[in-house]
């Protein structure tokens, strides 16, 4: 983690916030509370967001009974927002990921994944905005992976900082699309990225495989890829880097794709949950060893 003197001299004050700020854990996760999202004004806080955010991962809001085009506008203010192949071509606006499920459609995102890894430039952050929630289950976790690679032992730190790992879409997509592998590399062939990233904005290296979209190490044979992959993608499941959020019909979660993971709970089989995520366009990702 960041140097906690450092960090005190430059957050800004509590008082001085336009939100009350409200821990999940020491490691990651916060709610933003007495905050309005759909105010005219939400522009002023921005800032303040944005800097919760690099500090906490992921930060929550509450009782945000905001519209779709509100949802937008808000993620719009962090950067411009990408278009899911997922999205429906007649969708009124195809920025909106619609992730609905019920008793015909049990949930899928449940194991740990950072989002769009298979792109050349993955998201900076995604925007998740409770439609429907059940009563009891879809919970959502997220893992901090610069906690996670600390806790890396010094020499397996030493040996993964220079390892590059391929994504590919058809992993996941292949099925859920009912497409060809070949097909859909046409448009998104696999890409390659760095196995532990440097974070852009805080300078924090944390690892950036993951169970969904890595398919292999480039430079490894296949036994000793699957191994190292299996070790780090268990990392995400700690406890002591994790958070839980239980959602709420208004809530919304805003995570950085950049330093963490989350895994969907697949438990409310077969009541419904419906989510509308707007995703933030990122850049690419790389390692720097001077910006630890």
């Amino acid at each position: 983690m960041a140097d906690i003197d450092s960090a005190i001299e430059t957050a800004p004050s509590t008082d001085a916030l336009p939100f009350t700020l409200r821990p999940l854990t020491p490691t990651i996760g916060a709610e933003l509370l007495d905050i309005d999202l759909g105010a005219p004004d939400i522009g002023d806080a921005i800032p303040a967001i944005r800097q919760a955010l690099l500090d906490h991962r992921v930060i929550f809001f509450r009782d945000q009974h905001i519209t779709q085009e509100q949802h937008l506008a808000f993620a719009r203010m962090f950067g411009e927002l990408e278009i899911h192949p997922a999205t429906p071509k007649d969708q009124e606006n195809p920025e909106v990921l619609r992730i609905a499920h019920g008793p015909k459609s049990k949930g899928q995102e449940n194991n740990w994944h950072s989002d769009v890894t298979w792109r050349e430039e993955p998201s900076l952050g995604s925007i998740l905005r409770a439609i429907e929630v059940p009563d009891v289950g879809g919970d959502t976790l997220f893992s901090d992976m610069h906690a996670a690679f600390m806790g890396l032992s010094d020499k397996m730190r030493e040996f993964v900082v220079g390892l590059t790992a391929v994504h590919d879409i058809a992993r996941v997509f292949a099925r859920r699309l009912g497409k060809a592998p070949e097909e859909l590399h046409d448009k998104y062939p696999p890409v390659e990225h760095p196995v532990i990233r440097t974070h852009p904005e805080t300078g924090e290296p944390g690892i950036y495989v993951n169970n969904g979209f890595t398919s292999h190490i480039k430079g490894l044979s296949s036994e000793e890829s699957s191994d190292l992959l299996r070790h780090l993608y268990a990392q995400a499941a700690n406890p002591e880097y994790q958070c839980r959020f239980k959602w709420e019909a208004g809530s919304i979660a805003f995570w950085d794709n950049r330093a963490c993971q989350h895994n969907a709970v697949s438990d409310y089989f077969p009541q419904v949950r419906i989510m509308e995520r707007a995703t933030i366009k990122g850049d690419r990702p790389y390692y720097r060893p001077d910006a630890e």
